[in-house]
């Protein structure tokens, strides 16, 4: 299939209503335009930079909690949600009242992609992965009526308040099995020779463009970008915040893909999706390196102040990179120290600007490790 001579698919008649049924994507595809290479080979490049600077770094698993709460905060707000980076890493009853509902999503992205992908140890990127990673996507939020896990049975559409005025209707529900089919032979296809970046790309403008579920199809669309990229080992970790890329102009991302509906306009979306993964696979970089800077300064901070409380403190760092809230009692538990001990070592850290009182209360206090959680902001 000549990319620039794409047909994206056509309108079939509903009741008082037209939807859209795309094109297949289980094919060959090939391309003339000269730029689409030049940007491949940008974000291949970024991306394995980014990958070989994950796989030098020590301890890489304490700093991957706060990317995935990142993405899931912005991917969640592409939807709508206000929740923020400090707001996320809060327990619920830190969240005013009005405001659980967006903490809730969040939460259940970051679960629901941490649960995708331990699970891609055992199964595939496929219509089972996804619609069970849907169920944890949605578990007691607002989108819990909306059929949890399981592809819509209905006509869903997009913007507007009903389909009579919805900017864009998806294919009836009577096609999503031969459309996720494809999409998921499409995924897995070893006869055919398409890179990997292009492969994504097109199948997340195919899944945002079949939109199977009732609900939360914009986050699960941008989480199997991710799950990709780590099934097929471009990233070892789930570093890439792509969402940071469409959230900067959200109208653009979703002109870009209305762009492929109604111009056949591969091409074009084919390009922004490149230039996001360049662009996020750099800054993901970057922000790794001012962690690894931050925490060696910490930790030369500790070695000379912390006297024979040394190896205890950098227990402590080591744990606030994966939990960057913490309460004295907390502290006892990881440091295995008595109250007293605890609460020197929790004084230490605030007196060297490590931790940052947040609660404003005299009992139960809970310290902030601002530093770093300032570097995904």
């Amino acid at each position: 299939m000549d990319i620039e001579a794409f047909i994206s698919g056509h309108y079939e008649k509903g009741y008082q209503y037209s939807y859209f049924v795309p094109e297949l994507i289980n094919k060959q595809w090939e391309w003339k335009d000269p730029q689409i290479g030049t940007l491949l080979e940008k974000a291949s490049f970024s991306l394995g930079e980014l990958n070989s600077f994950a796989r030098l770094t020590p301890n890489i698993d304490l700093f991957i909690q706060l990317h995935v709460t990142k993405e899931a905060v912005v991917s969640s707000r592409i939807e709508g949600t206000q929740t923020n980076m400090d707001e996320a890493i809060m327990p619920m009853e830190e969240i005013e009242p009005e405001r659980r509902n967006d903490w809730l999503e969040v939460r259940n992205y970051t679960d629901a992609m941490k649960y995708a992908i331990n699970e891609l140890k055992l199964l595939p990127i496929s219509s089972r992965l996804l619609c069970q990673t849907h169920e944890k996507l949605l578990s007691g939020t607002r989108g819990e009526h909306k059929s949890p896990g399981e592809f819509r049975r209905s006509q869903n559409w997009i913007g507007g308040t009903g389909l009579n005025d919805a900017i864009f209707i998806p294919p009836s529900h009577i096609y999503l099995n031969e459309l996720m089919s494809d999409l998921e032979n499409f995924l897995h296809n070893e006869t055919i020779h398409v890179p990997e970046l292009i492969r994504i790309g097109i199948a997340h403008y195919q899944f945002e463009t079949i939109h199977p579920f009732l609900d939360g199809n914009g986050r699960i669309g941008r989480l199997l970008i991710t799950l990709y990229l780590v099934s097929k080992k471009i990233l070892n970790e789930p570093l890439l915040c792509l969402s940071i890329f469409f959230e900067k102009n959200r109208n653009f991302y979703y002109n870009n893909l209305n762009r492929v509906r109604s111009d056949n306009d591969l091409i074009h979306w084919l390009k922004y999706f490149l230039i996001g993964i360049d662009e996020t696979a750099k800054q993901a970089s970057d922000t790794l390196s001012k962690v690894m800077l931050l925490k060696k300064h910490i930790e030369n901070t500790l070695q000379k102040n912390a006297g024979r409380r040394t190896d205890t403190s950098l227990v402590l760092l080591n744990h606030l990179f994966i939990e960057p809230i913490i309460r004295v009692n907390q502290v006892e538990t990881v440091c295995d120290l008595s109250t007293k001990a605890a609460n020197d070592l929790v004084n230490l850290f605030v007196q060297h600007g490590i931790l940052k009182e947040i609660s404003g209360k005299i009992r139960y206090r809970r310290f902030l490790f601002e530093n770093y959680i300032n570097l995904f902001k």
